[in-house]
């Protein structure tokens, strides 16, 4: 745990939001270059409190982590590519944010994600069949949000930032923030993206996390691109700097640095747990894919920006890291390889047996107690299947 998490090091992100949160250091947080190398920074240390092993061996469970995910993704492009899915929301370049923030996270804390977050899912434990689920369309998102502290997933651009906040209130009501028990005090993290800053539920989750000093932290990867709009037609100044008008802090960090942003969000979420209020952390990384399989980024965006945005792939500069540093072996790098592999079988085998739906069952999964007038267009439905042969109303 770092200093900034265990309580050592409360300057790390301060409660005034009129002080200035990088007059020690540069603006993007940093602490692995693209080119592998260990770098300091005057606010924020990974690794603080552990030994030289328990770091290495974190370290090589982050590059275990976003070499599934990544595989993952990709396989679920295929999956989609091959008519199994309808549609596939690409993570691919943004690893390092979402396993960052989300092995920096508490069982205890829960998380309210978009349509992207399928590391911040992986590293929560949902099986990432259930994610294929939605994708495939014949559920809603299978998997249950108490078990996992994860919520479902959030089509309607920016509308999880509210329930986080709601959700938070709640927390802070119910006596589990800032008691100083690390097992009881709760943070909630809320995942957007560059695109749904210009939205209006995320502003007024910024006014109403202010204003109720609400334990959660506003997570927003900023991989460059809202679809085809790119982050200056988003914004004038950097997407932290826009906390300081609500009155809370905001970070910037390179989101393709595992270990910065795992930094990061651990001393912004402890300082929620303490009751200290609302963080904007903004993820600065890229979007290497397509916003979803639907999209095609080369009508929109040059060949070279996405070779530049390459060149500091964060799973690349964790493997440089281990590799330069001898912290792994061929055997170790195999071994991550073979169960890439194993997940991918087990990813395509799983998508194939999801069972399909009853037409039936939309009705369902309206409200937790079904009303007289969605009983009645149920039932008016049912009848009017049944005009058709078996097959045709199956």
């Amino acid at each position: 745990m770092s200093s900034a998490v265990d309580g050592a090091d409360t300057g790390a992100l301060t409660t005034d939001p009129t002080t200035d949160l990088h007059e020690a250091g540069p603006e993007l947080v940093q602490l692995l270059t693209p080119e592998g190398e260990r770098v300091d920074h005057a606010r924020f240390t990974f690794g603080a409190g552990l030994s030289a092993e328990e770091e290495a061996e974190r370290i090589r469970g982050f590059y275990r982590d976003m070499a599934l995910v990544r595989r993952l993704d990709v396989e679920a492009t295929a999956l989609q590519r091959h008519g199994e899915l309808g549609l596939w929301a690409q993570l691919l370049g943004q690893e390092a944010a979402q396993i960052g923030a989300g092995r920096a996270l508490r069982p205890q804390d829960f998380v309210f994600p978009t349509y992207r977050e399928h590391g911040v899912a992986w590293c929560r434990g949902v099986d990432p069949v259930e994610l294929l689920g939605l994708f495939r369309g014949v559920d809603q998102g299978a998997w249950d949000p108490k078990a996992n502290n994860f919520g479902l997933y959030t089509i309607v651009i920016g509308a999880q930032t509210l329930h986080a906040v709601g959700y938070a209130m709640g927390v802070q009501r119910d006596g589990h923030v800032g008691t100083g028990d690390p097992e009881r005090d709760t943070a909630v993290v809320a995942h957007f993206g560059d695109g749904a800053s210009s939205q209006g539920d995320v502003n007024e989750a910024f006014v109403f996390a202010a204003s109720y000093n609400a334990p959660v932290v506003f997570f927003c990867q900023n991989n460059q691109w809202a679809i085809s709009e790119p982050i200056e037609r988003q914004t004038r100044i950097p997407l932290y700097q826009r906390a300081k008008g609500f009155g809370f802090p905001g970070v910037r960090v390179d989101g393709n640095d595992v270990l910065a942003t795992h930094a990061v969000m651990e001393a912004a979420l402890q300082r929620a747990r303490d009751g200290q209020g609302p963080t904007f952390v903004e993820a600065y990384t890229y979007r290497m894919g397509a916003h979803t399989t639907t999209d095609d980024p080369t009508r929109y965006r040059l060949s070279d920006e996405l070779e530049q945005w390459k060149l500091k792939d964060p799973i690349e500069r964790v493997k440089a890291y281990l590799t330069r540093n001898g912290l792994v072996d061929q055997a170790f790098l195999a071994e991550v390889d073979e169960e890439a592999e194993a997940l991918g079988r087990r990813l395509r085998e799983g998508c194939h047996a999801l069972p399909d739906p009853h037409v039936l069952d939309v009705f369902d999964q309206v409200y937790a107690e079904q009303t007289e007038e969605l009983a009645e267009q149920k039932a008016g439905y049912a009848a009017y299947l049944d005009t058709f042969e078996p097959e045709a109303a199956r």
